[in-house]
């Protein structure tokens, strides 16, 4: 079984590689980096090229790395890459208010995975978990923006749901086409 290092702090995160990689053949092995520097940048792949060769380096070996974040066209794609800084200062509450009068409520997570093998090469993968913006927040059980995003083909925000009831709840061809990817190499 190939091994894969997933430089990440996220649980949620580690459980989708797990949940994804796992049945291809991979033992996905998490590896917490204190101080991990996120850049400010145009793009959330960039950010996770970034963190990506960063942690190839500290580590002295081939690694993954996510980055992504809740984008809302109606707000011109906001909060993109800022969406950390902006549900650690607007939170739900802000995010909802902005959304105060607009009928278009659809919104995505982008996830962008940067692997960067023992060579330091860098190749990315990105995924689009689609979803609309409730009305007020709800739920119990999350973090970030799970209490206002509701998947689409769900009726509840994902902090209404488990965290393994959520795993299937995102589109994880990301992950599936890193392990298709690997595969080949």
């Amino acid at each position: 079984m190939k091994k894969i290092v997933f430089a990440t702090t996220n649980q949620l995160k580690l459980d989708m590689a797990r949940y994804v990689l796992e049945p291809l053949g991979f033992e996905v092995i998490g590896q917490k980096m204190k101080n991990l520097p996120e850049i400010q940048a145009e793009s959330i792949e960039e950010v996770a090229i970034y963190s990506s060769q960063y942690a190839h380096r500290e580590l002295k070996c081939a690694v993954l790395k996510n980055d992504s974040g809740l984008v809302i066209p109606a707000l011109n794609g906001f909060p993109s890459l800022y969406s950390n800084y902006v549900e650690k200062t607007l939170g739900e509450d802000g995010i909802l208010r902005l959304m105060e009068g607009i009928d278009d409520r659809k919104a995505y997570f982008l996830d962008v995975l940067a692997y960067t093998d023992e060579e330091g090469n860098t190749k990315t993968f990105e995924s689009k978990s689609w979803g609309t913006i409730s009305k007020n927040k709800e739920g119990n059980m999350g973090i970030g923006y799970d209490f206002i995003f509701i998947p689409d083909g769900q009726e509840h925000t994902l902090a209404c749901f488990t965290d393994e009831e959520k795993l299937p709840l995102f589109n994880c061809d990301a992950y599936s086409k890193l392990g298709e990817w690997l595969k080949e190499k």
